[in-house]
C-alpha cells in the first residue's frame, strides 16, 4: 500500500471516526447502565404491550443475563445501523468524492500504480472499521466490568463481535464497490444508502411476526445470528464466514473495476 496516502486518510477522516465512536460510546454505556435483572418482568410487560415494535428492533426477548440484555438492545439494531451510516460516508469519501471533485487526478499523478492507490483505500476502510470495533468492544468490556463485575460472559461476547465485524465487512465491501463504480457521489452514496436501508428494513419486518418470517432470506443481514454466535452454533459460524467472504469479494471486485475503468480526470 501507499503509506503516505494511508496516513493522509487517517488525518482526513479522524473527526468522522471520533464522532461515530463517541455516539456509540454513549449508547453502549447507557445500555449497560440500564441492565437490572429485577427489571426483566417490567421490560417483558412493555414488550408484550408493543410486540411488533420491540420485535422489529430485535428486542422482543431481552433475557435475564447481561450478555442477553446487551445483545438484544445493542446488537439488534444500534451496532448495525449507526456503523452502516459511518461506512456509507467513509466509502464515499475514499473514492467517489475524489473523482467527483477532481482530486483523483492528483492522487494518480504520483509514480504509483492505480491498483496500489485503490488497495490503500481498501486497507484504510477495513482498518478503520477494525479500530472502531476494537474500541467499542473495549468500552463494553471495561464498563460492564465496572458496573457489573463478572456478569458478562466474555467468550460468548467476543464470538458475537467476530460476527459483527463480518457484518461490517460485508456492508463495507458493498458500499466501497459502489463508490468505486460511480463518478458521482450522489449515485455512490445513493446506491449504498438504498442497499443499507433495504437490508435493515427487510430484517426488521421479518422479525415482526411469523407471517413475515420468510422474507428474512431476502436480506443478507440474516447472516448475522447474534444468539447463534453467543451459543457457538455451527450454522451461525457459517453465516459469519459468508459475510466475510461477501465483504472480501466486493472489496476485491472494487479494486479490479477501479483499475480497469476510464476515469473523467
Amino acid at each position: 500500500m501507499n503509506l503516505t496516502l494511508y496516513k493522509k486518510e487517517w488525518k482526513s477522516n479522524w473527526i468522522l471516526w471520533v464522532i461515530f465512536a463517541a455516539v456509540l460510546t454513549v449508547y453502549a454505556c447507557m445500555i449497560v447502565a440500564m441492565f437490572d435483572p429485577k427489571m426483566g418482568d417490567s421490560l417483558k410487560m412493555m414488550a408484550d404491550s408493543m410486540p411488533e415494535i420491540f420485535a422489529a428492533f430485535g428486542m422482543a426477548d431481552v433475557g435475564q443475563t447481561l450478555l442477553e440484555f446487551i445483545s438484544g438492545y445493542l446488537y439488534g439494531i444500534l451496532l448495525t445501523a449507526f456503523p452502516a451510516v459511518y461506512i456509507i460516508l467513509l466509502s464515499n469519501k475514499l473514492v467517489a468524492r475524489y473523482i467527483d471533485n477532481g482530486s483523483m487526478a492528483y492522487l494518480l499523478a504520483v509514480p504509483e500504480k492505480r491498483t496500489k492507490m485503490i488497495r490503500t483505500q481498501v486497507i484504510y476502510s477495513i482498518t478503520s472499521l477494525l479500530a472502531l470495533q476494537i474500541y467499542i468492544v473495549a468500552v463494553l468490556l471495561i464498563y460492564s466490568q465496572i458496573m457489573f463485575s463478572g456478569e458478562l460472559e466474555i467468550t460468548a461476547f467476543l464470538r458475537i463481535n467476530v460476527g459483527l465485524f463480518g457484518l461490517w465487512m460485508m456492508i463495507g465491501g458493498i458500499c466501497f464497490f459502489f463508490s468505486s463504480v460511480f463518478n458521482d457521489t450522489k449515485w455512490a452514496s445513493g446506491c449504498s444508502t438504498a442497499f443499507v436501508v433495504y437490508a435493515i428494513l427487510v430484517q426488521m419486518i421479518s422479525q415482526v411476526g411469523d407471517k413475515f418470517e420468510n422474507i428474512k432470506y431476502a436480506t443478507p443481514m440474516t447472516l448475522f445470528q447474534v444468539d447463534g454466535l453467543a451459543a457457538g452454533d455451527g450454522s451461525a459460524w457459517v453465516g459469519c464466514l459468508v459475510m466475510y467472504l461477501i465483504g472480501i469479494v466486493f472489496y476485491v471486485t472494487a479494486v479490479q473495476v477501479f483499475a480497469r475503468r476510464d476515469l473523467p480526470l
